[in-house]
């Protein structure tokens, strides 16, 4: 599957979670499983909790959450010693 076929399955509907980006049009946000991932869940956890998500719909995330962040630029600001 290519990254463009999983882009496709995040989708954004203005009616579900204020136009948060979402699962195939489905009640779950993308931020939602990228917390899951974060919090230390595996895949295959996620996947038992809602049975009708495809593995492919985690890699969306990531790749959707890659997009995002490629996109950042961070200034760090030098802190002053004590």
């Amino acid at each position: 599957m290519t990254t463009q076929d999983l882009l496709k399955r995040i989708t954004v509907d203005p009616r579900i979670f204020g136009g948060k980006p979402i699962i195939r049009g489905r009640r779950l946000a993308v931020e939602h499983v990228l917390g899951m991932l974060a919090a230390g869940d595996s895949p295959e956890t996620i996947l038992e909790g809602y049975p009708w998500l495809e593995p492919e719909d985690i890699q969306a995330c990531l790749v959707y959450a890659h997009r995002m962040v490629s996109h950042e630029r961070i200034e760090l600001v030098p802190q002053e010693m004590p």
